[in-house]
């Protein structure tokens, strides 16, 4: 297959959460056939509800800054497939994608045949699959994996990574993990397995104790032992200056390259992955390699400008919260709210924090079968919205076309509610340039 060839055979496997199987038999028997990849490398597996993709941004900066040869597989990805694995900080390329998923594919193909395989892996089992296969390929030291749903039966975690980072516990994917905060825990917490090391971020109580229970079961000391405090603001770029402090070491003026206070959580689990790289395996990773990795991350549709676009994956109650945080302390400028959510999202609530910030209102559906139809988000919007403030779109590009007619030379468009939809925006954005 070509690249154009392969994204169609992905996509025809159907979306990779309506379409899902959460399992591990049918990931493990397929990179059993091919050879096992993921056994050439350490690996960092990163769960939990909001923060993943923070955390492994500040991991991969990290690990490059230190000179380790280092691969990421996150998801999902805003523009080309290949944003979701990168290499040494360089996303795959189209032909290396193709080439292996050709390969998968066939590997797959002839396992169902023979009856090896009780069905055709998804979307995800096949891309995760490409992944850890392209950084066996590429002989990298450290991989890190961002666990796609949930942990317990996600395909990231057949890599039985030796490192089990978990960040804050909350409310989402109720549907598949859960009703309490508790069963959403057990759910991500699984990813622990005996001899994992565990580092553990700040967390609510009732997720903290499922979080120790299940190490305490296996006889396993987690790290969770890093203090914060916030130093200053760059007001240049909205970004925290911290210091860090750990058993072993104090990082000063910690500098981080992602913005908003929420990043203060997500750095901490980051500096306890780092120093357990450090004394655990031996990798050279010491202070002032840890705080230029932290400075110089950077996490594309999260808390992004670009021109008169902020860009921000808020895409639950607890990420609106964090977003809704920035706002109030960094932007003093008229707001144009582009939104567009998932059908599994909690969007009443989400608007009700995001709407009193905004001036003009645009709802519209990003191009996923998954998406809510906008008359469902307009039926969620708090309060009395008038003609005036509040626009209705089923077309992003409309909907672009809207928030740029009616946001003033001094405003700015926040595009946010979905990755999806921060994908489709960028796309559109960059045919109009």
């Amino acid at each position: 297959m070509n690249f154009a060839e392969t994204e169609a055979y992905l996509l025809s496997l159907g979306n990779e959460v309506s379409a899902m199987k959460l399992g591990l038999d049918n990931i493990r028997i397929l990179l059993a056939a091919l050879g096992n990849p993921q056994n050439s490398y350490l690996k960092v597996q990163v769960a939990g509800t909001n923060g993943k993709g923070s955390v492994c941004a500040f991991l991969d900066s990290i690990c490059r800054t230190a000179g380790v040869k280092v691969g990421l597989y996150t998801s999902p990805h805003l523009i080309s497939i290949t944003e979701r694995v990168r290499i040494n900080g360089v996303d795959i390329n189209e032909s290396d994608f193709a080439r292996l998923a050709t390969l998968i594919r066939s590997t797959a193909e002839t396992l169902v045949e023979s009856g090896t395989l009780e069905y055709t892996p998804t979307f995800f089992e096949q891309v995760t699959a490409i992944a850890l296969l392209a950084f066996a390929e590429a002989k990298i030291e450290v991989a890190i994996l961002e666990t796609g749903l949930g942990g317990r039966l996600d395909a990231t975690t057949a890599a039985k990574a030796e490192i089990a980072a978990i960040t804050r516990i909350d409310l989402d994917h109720q549907k598949y993990l859960g009703d309490t905060i508790e069963e959403i825990a057990a759910e991500k917490s699984a990813i622990i397995h005996a001899g994992s090391r565990v580092v553990v971020g700040d967390q609510y109580f009732e997720a903290l104790n499922v979080i120790l229970a299940r190490c305490d079961k296996l006889a396993i000391k987690p790290f969770a032992d890093c203090f914060s405090d916030k130093l200053a603001l760059d007001m240049r770029r909205g970004s925290v200056v911290a210091v860090f402090k750990t058993e072993r070491e104090i990082y000063h003026d910690s500098d981080l390259g992602l913005l908003g206070w929420h990043q203060l959580e997500n750095a901490k689990v980051a500096v306890m992955v780092a120093e357990t790289l450090k004394y655990e395996f031996h990798l050279p990773i010491d202070r002032e390699i840890v705080l230029e990795g932290l400075e110089n991350a950077r996490h594309k549709g999260r808390l992004e400008y670009q021109g008169g676009y902020l860009f921000d994956g808020a895409h639950n109650v607890g990420g609106a919260k964090a977003l809704v945080a920035y706002l109030q302390e960094f932007e003093t400028r008229p707001i144009t709210l582009l939104f567009g959510a998932m059908d599994d999202k909690p969007v009443a609530d989400m608007l009700e924090l995001l709407v009193p910030r905004a001036a003009k209102i645009v709802l519209t559906q990003p191009s996923n079968e998954r998406s809510l139809h906008y008359d469902e988000l307009l039926e969620a919007m708090p309060g009395d919205r008038t003609n005036e403030t509040t626009f209705v779109t089923d077309s992003v590009a409309n909907g672009l076309d809207i928030a740029e007619a009616v946001t003033p030379d001094d405003g700015i468009i926040l595009v946010t509610g979905s990755l999806y939809l921060i994908g489709d925006v960028k796309r559109e954005v960059a045919k109009r340039s």
